[in-house]
């Protein structure tokens, strides 16, 4: 069915149909625990990002060889490697945020966007669909952490990227960049987007009448 797809809706279905984070809600220990600020949420979005385009092309280009028995230690092997680009890359360029994301930059091995895409859809279409595939849903969970992020530093810490937007007499929320905010703004964003999504549809049903 995907390759029927145009290589449009393939991208706009991870920004919104299937957003990875806000309809899917996949990958929701990397949002809760990297998202204390903007800069933080675009650098695991951008990581996981690379590896989402670079495992589904691979994957894709070898589908038809893998044999269907061992696929999934197949494509750990093929995401572990770009993984591992990404950690050498932001370890020499990127200290800071590399130190930053800690564990959770590894661990994007077994984020479970990575491996679903792979499964459900790399492995059974064409190298131009998988790759776009992996460009919608990477900038749709890019596009969320950032904003999680985003509102988290504003509001809990009072500055965005750094910088400081509010006066001196602001009192932070701290609550919002403890743990306990992340779920706050997760929850919130959720339903608001799911809320949004659900009128879109309805009114596309009811132009379809």
């Amino acid at each position: 069915m995907e390759e029927k797809q145009t290589l449009k809706s393939v991208f706009f279905n991870g920004l919104i149909t299937e957003n990875p984070t806000f309809r899917l809600v996949l990958g929701t220990c990397p949002t809760m625990a990297v998202t204390t600020n903007a800069t933080n949420g675009i650098g695991m979005g951008a990581a996981a990002t690379f590896v989402l385009i670079g495992s589904n092309i691979v994957i894709s280009m070898l589908r038809k060889f893998i044999p269907d028995k061992i696929r999934i230690p197949a494509f750990i092997i093929v995401i572990c490697t770009f993984v591992t680009m990404v950690q050498l890359f932001m370890n020499a360029f990127l200290p800071a945020l590399y130190q930053s994301l800690g564990i959770f930059l590894p661990l994007i091995v077994v984020n479970c966007i990575i491996l679903a895409r792979a499964e459900a859809f790399a492995s059974k279409n064409t190298v131009m669909h998988s790759a776009m595939d992996g460009i919608g849903m990477g900038i749709g969970f890019t596009i969320a952490l950032t904003l999680i992020g985003s509102i988290r530093e504003v509001l809990g810490n009072g500055t965005l990227f750094g910088t400081q937007v509010f006066g001196a007499s602001y009192q932070p929320m701290l609550l919002l960049i403890l743990p306990a905010g992340g779920f706050i703004v997760f929850g919130l964003l959720l339903a608001v987007f799911n809320a949004v999504s659900t009128k879109i549809e309805q009114r596309k049903e009811a132009k379809s009448e």
